[in-house]
């Protein structure tokens, strides 16, 4: 007699219950609403005394939140309780991640694009919009934009950001890209004491170039007159590099924890997606740096 259809191993899988998700969706509501109140404050639009205090909470929430997701995700996995369908999952799931961050700086590299190439030259009198010219007498296209169409009431920076400092945390990002695939290399053979040493290096040199960019930072604020308010190329080059940082940021965060999960002896040769994920996102942050290189402070 054939076996009954109650009897078969579902063909999809179905996770369990979890108050993770709706934490986690709480948790972006406040980051969103306390960034938008810090925004307010450093661009002088509206005094929000709060959004500091909503953005600080939303992101101790934040950090919470994914160290008990990932850490539960981890002993699920250490514990043998995840099938093969799973871990096929995991894996589409942080290709799409790193699709969805490719589309998310796609759409700022668009719009630099996008002024660069039509609006500034438009407003400086070329093109078919010739005649906006007219509105904007005497404003002439440079990239870096140093004047503003309108100065009296939109001051530019004094200085364009010079590509020194940017240059060598491009140096750093690529030595680290390779330390990690060292590392990677390192974990495939067992080979322990080389792995925790690789990943150790590419953790220093993630912390330098955060170091690098916060000098960078300051400098453009203190000395360069470079800021959010100073115009269109101030508050493209901080979208931009501000962005990355963040990404920057999250994956030194990936990085500290993979290297104390080696410390406990996770992972093996045939067996470390967390450590290979970890390591995808790594590279991507690197490639879209090398980009915002070129893009942001050489043309």
């Amino acid at each position: 007699m054939a076996s009954s259809t109650h009897d078969k191993t579902p063909a999809y899988y179905v996770p369990e219950s979890s108050r993770l998700p709706i934490a986690m969706a709480f948790t972006l509501f406040l980051l969103a609403w306390g960034g938008a109140g810090v925004l307010q404050n450093v661009s002088g639009i509206q005094q929000n005394s709060s959004g500091v205090w909503i953005l600080s909470v939303g992101l101790v929430m934040f950090a919470a939140t994914l160290t008990v997701w990932f850490t539960k995700a981890a002993r699920e996995h250490m514990a043998g309780l995840n099938s093969e369908q799973l871990q096929e999952s995991y894996r589409q799931c942080m290709k799409w991640f790193i699709v969805s961050e490719a589309m998310f700086f796609a759409a700022f590299f668009g719009g630099l694009f996008y002024v660069r190439a039509f609006e500034l030259p438009w407003m400086a009198g070329e093109g078919a919009k010739a005649a906006t010219g007219m509105l904007y007498e005497g404003f002439e296209y440079t990239w870096p934009l140093l004047t503003n169409p309108v100065p009296e009431a939109v001051p530019g920076p004094q200085e364009a950001m010079h590509w020194t400092i940017p240059l060598i945390n491009t140096t750093l990002l690529i030595t680290s890209s390779v330390t990690l695939t060292f590392a990677h290399h390192a974990l495939r053979k067992e080979h322990r004491a080389s792995l925790k040493n690789w990943l150790l290096a590419t953790i220093v040199l993630a912390v330098v170039f955060l170091g690098f960019q916060a000098y960078e930072y300051y400098e453009a604020y203190a000395h360069l007159g470079l800021t959010l308010d100073s115009g269109i190329y101030g508050s493209t080059f901080f979208i931009l590099t501000g962005f990355h940082g963040v990404h920057v940021i999250m994956g030194t965060i990936i990085l500290i924890a993979l290297y104390f999960r080696v410390l406990k002896g996770h992972f093996t040769g045939p067996d470390h997606f967390g450590f290979e994920a970890g390591a995808w996102y790594w590279h991507f942050v690197d490639v879209i740096w090398i980009l915002l290189f070129f893009v942001v402070y050489i043309f």
